[in-house]
């Protein structure tokens, strides 16, 4: 058994992971190599390859790469305010663009007011280009059977993340983070009201202009005037403050 067959059988199930043995004996036939099933399948247990069966599952991030551009994620966050105590913020994620939105935020998220929230996002869905699919969020009793309600009858499947496990929703984990580190941190919130606009003003940074890994270091949902300018080009920029200044965004100046 020569490496070239080796390597041409493990490319082939690794790159076809629903396919069996006899699967790829006929395929590799086709281009005129010669193999028995039994050396396909001593080569791929050497190398702890599984079965087909094995291989074809799909796993949660493949998952969620597939269906990323039909899948919302939510969760809730705490804000400690001066006076009132922790204030609760709902939010949700397009997984696939990133584009957040801030539902709400309350002192007493309760299940009625989660629900409310639930249908005033709920009642977007409809206009959007892509139908939402999947909404992703964890086991916590705000979330009740009221509040999935609401999306199931938009057509919307209802996927709960298993218990103690803050990966299964890592895109929102990380958002949290994001608007933590850039802008909640280096406040101090008095209101509701104050956390509203904070928030509002926040949402709107980062899904029209914050640059984004993932985007290939563009904004979720950028701006229509939005261009690349040439590094060789004279360029006038203007800066405007937002949040008194905590935040800045710098746009190319009108000539």
């Amino acid at each position: 058994m020569s490496e070239e067959i080796r390597e041409l059988v493990l490319r082939l199930a690794r790159e076809n992971p629903r396919w069996g043995y006899q699967r790829i004996v006929g395929e590799l036939a086709g281009i005129g190599v010669r193999v028995s099933a039994t050396t396909v399948t001593k080569i791929l247990r050497r190398a702890g390859v599984p079965p087909a069966a094995a291989r074809a599952r799909l796993g949660w991030h493949q998952f969620l790469r597939t269906h990323a551009q039909s899948m919302l994620a939510c969760d809730y966050f705490t804000v400690e305010s001066l006076w009132l105590g922790p204030l609760y913020v709902l939010f949700f994620i397009e997984l696939g663009s990133r584009r957040v939105h801030v539902a709400g935020c309350t002192a007493n998220p309760d299940g009625f007011w989660t629900t409310q929230q639930a249908r005033q996002l709920a009642w977007s869905l409809p206009e959007r280009p892509r139908p939402i699919r999947f909404l992703i969020h964890d086991r916590d009793s705000k979330f009740s059977g009221a509040f999935d309600e609401v999306f199931r009858s938009e057509g919307v499947e209802i996927i709960r993340t298993p218990f103690r496990a803050p990966k299964a929703n890592a895109v929102a984990e990380r958002w949290v983070g994001t608007v933590r580190r850039d802008c909640l941190d280096w406040l101090l919130i008095a209101s509701r009201r104050q956390l509203e606009h904070v928030l509002r003003v926040y949402a709107e940074h980062y899904n029209r202009h914050r640059p984004h890994r993932a985007l290939s270091l563009r904004p979720p949902a950028p701006e229509r005037n939005l261009h690349v300018v040439s590094c060789h080009s004279p360029v006038r920029i203007h800066r405007r403050d937002l949040l008194g200044g905590l935040i800045h965004e710098y746009h190319r100046a009108a000539a």
